[in-house]
């Protein structure tokens, strides 16, 4: 699925296939999860394959290996570069970007002193899929703010969103919202929660969530066609009776919600500002909108 013998992948400096990729067996993150990774898209346009907020998502990458004292010695403008040349490597235009960033081999509880990047990408659809899917409250909570870097999007934070997905698959739902410590709605294993009532959209502030580039997008959508947004703690019973509600992130682009613990949303959801911001988001990723000001 996400290569095969003809994908070429960047390691360490290298242009290597996919097959002849390797890593030490005594590498810190396979043993205690300490590295960093971002997941970006790439999409066919008129003036051929555009990375979608590039910038914005290898600033988070450095960001978080700074937060998780991994070294790294390359700069958003050379990452940009190599994400544009390993598109062109594999002939993909619409396209999943994986760049990780991992630690060399070391049985201590400090950071090692090397790093090693490897940036992958392959075709990949929408992550939910593209029909409304059904959430569930988890059991489990988000990480404690204060027990790590939630901002820093860090490989072993992702253990708590296996979890939580595995839980809610096993009750027969589609995907889970999972809360914060102190019982209030926080984010799904691998996106951002919005849900719209009486014409406003909701959505939990920073503090126990990852910042998600779409997060931000929705915000930068919702200023330039004039909704109202507000961020501010909610309960799942809160959102019981909504009009509607959907997930965002990168990999699921803005994914529909039918329902939450059972509770169907009151609006089809091409009458909701959800199913307006999906449409205009993919011209936003496609260029076909050029900017957030001009509607068409």
């Amino acid at each position: 699925m996400y290569y095969n013998q003809d994908t070429t992948v960047y390691l360490d400096g290298k242009w290597i296939p996919a097959e002849k990729a390797t890593t030490g067996l005594y590498a810190q993150t396979l043993h205690y999860g300490n590295g960093v990774f971002e997941g970006i898209r790439a999409y066919k346009t008129e003036n051929g394959a555009q990375v979608f907020k590039v910038k914005e998502h290898y600033e988070r990458f450095l960001y978080s290996a700074k937060a998780m004292h991994i070294p790294c010695s390359y700069t958003v403008e050379q990452l940009t570069a190599l994400t544009y040349e390993l598109l062109e490597k594999n002939n993909l235009e619409d396209a999943y970007i994986r760049p990780l960033l991992y630690q060399g081999e070391h049985m201590s509880l400090m950071p090692a002193e090397d790093s090693h990047l490897l940036l992958c990408a392959w075709s990949w659809g929408k992550y939910l899929g593209d029909t409304k899917i059904r959430v569930m409250t988890s059991s489990y909570q988000r990480p404690n703010p204060k027990s790590t870097h939630i901002q820093a999007k860090v490989v072993g934070h992702y253990t708590n969103s296996i979890l939580a997905t595995r839980e809610a698959k096993q009750k027969g739902f589609d995907e889970a919202l999972l809360l914060d410590n102190n019982g209030f709605v926080a984010e799904g294993p691998g996106a951002n929660f919005f849900y719209e009532k009486n014409g406003v959209l909701y959505t939990c502030p920073l503090g126990n969530i990852l910042s998600g580039i779409t997060r931000q997008t929705v915000f930068e959508m919702a200023k330039a066609l004039n909704y109202t947004l507000v961020e501010k703690q909610f309960t799942p019973e809160d959102v019981y009776g909504a009009d509607g509600a959907f997930f965002t992130g990168t990999a699921a682009e803005i994914a529909p919600i039918a329902s939450l613990d059972g509770h169907d949303f009151k609006k089809p959801w091409e009458d909701t500002i959800g199913y307006v911001f999906a449409l205009y988001y993919q011209k936003l990723v496609t260029q076909t909108a050029n900017t957030l000001e001009t509607v068409s």
